[in-house]
């Protein structure tokens, strides 16, 4: 699919081809490209002059892979997060290019930033009159939608460290309660990680963008905000650092809680075999099969066994129960 952007009184606004994908290119101001066919590539191709890179290319790691200049046109690629309702956070890449006063992004994913600055930049007057003011304006949509996201993450792990140091938690829950926890560590260092990977290559991104902005005095504007952005990035990856420790503090207090719940059920287990201790070894006196035993001409053998059997695990009881082990 291919969406067309063009400026209109100052706002950017929806483009319809209306059949004629040429003009739309020539009026366009940005083109993107979601999940394109083999024939949109080739039609940006021709109209615009500018080589699609495919899905393999774009995942690629190497930074000279992610940030190259060819035949006037400039490929940027950075990871950018999305999350599809009700399912796992996606880490995937989106190249932007710039060429002449156009962008073009390729995208195999939906971040709901875009949908978020068209939405934007067509209810507001934005500075959108080049490609690079409209990258500059879509990278501070995406910012801000990971800072929402950390934000949210950050309530979540609130939340999760309310859990583990919640006062008198119910024991018999407590193991249920714990593993539930360590899922939802797991996915909050999960995001983090993801996180951390895209403000890095956005960062990156941003600074060879304070390159490529203009230098005129009608471009100051958009170097600022380019400054502003990368203060910005620069400010969330140390808040996404501060949040991985506190993965880590609340990964390794959780692990301590198990290892506490853990220490309590065999400490249950050693009072249990110790109350019983002393009542067996009296069974098991009298158990024996020996001639000469003489209580066993008792007339109140058994019931004398059975009280001292009965009294030999009481009082253990008490003494664990007064010391408060139980």
């Amino acid at each position: 699919m291919i969406n067309f952007y063009h400026t209109q009184d100052g706002r950017l606004s929806v483009l319809d081809p209306a059949g004629d994908v040429q003009a739309a290119l020539a009026a366009a101001i940005w083109v993107d490209l979601v999940f394109p066919t083999p024939e949109e590539e080739a039609l940006v191709r021709g109209g615009l002059g500018v080589d699609v890179p495919t899905r393999e290319e774009m995942q690629e790691i190497e930074i000279s892979s992610r940030f190259y200049d060819e035949d006037g046109a400039k490929f940027l690629t950075a990871v950018i997060l999305s999350q599809p309702n009700g399912r796992d956070p996606i880490l995937a890449p989106v190249t932007f290019v710039l060429t002449g006063a156009k962008l073009v992004t390729v995208r195999y994913h939906s971040p709901r930033s875009f949908e978020r600055f068209a939405e934007l930049a067509a209810k507001s007057s934005m500075v959108c009159h080049s490609g690079a003011n409209v990258l500059v304006g879509l990278l501070e949509s995406i910012v801000d939608r990971l800072a929402d996201t950390l934000e949210a993450a950050s309530v979540t792990l609130d939340d999760v460290s309310k859990s583990i140091f919640a006062p008198n938690p119910s024991k018999r829950k407590a193991g249920a309660a714990l593993a539930q926890v360590l899922k939802q560590i797991g996915r909050a260092e999960d995001l983090n990680g993801k996180l951390r990977d895209s403000l890095a290559t956005i960062n990156r991104l941003a600074g060879i963008l304070s390159l490529i902005v203009p230098q005129g005095k009608s471009d100051r504007d958009g170097r600022t905000r380019v400054k502003t952005l990368m203060r910005d990035l620069q400010s969330l990856a140390e808040y996404s650092t501060a949040q991985s420790q506190k993965v880590t503090f609340l990964l390794d207090a959780s692990l301590g809680m198990i290892n506490i719940e853990q220490s309590r059920i065999l400490g249950m287990f050693s009072v249990v075999a110790f109350v019983f201790l002393p009542p067996t070894l009296i069974a098991s006196i009298y158990g024996m099969n020996f001639h000469s035993m003489p209580e066993l001409d008792w007339e109140y053998g058994y019931p004398l066994a059975v009280v001292a059997m009965f009294v030999s695990a009481i009082l253990p009881y008490l003494v664990f129960k007064r010391r408060g082990w139980l």
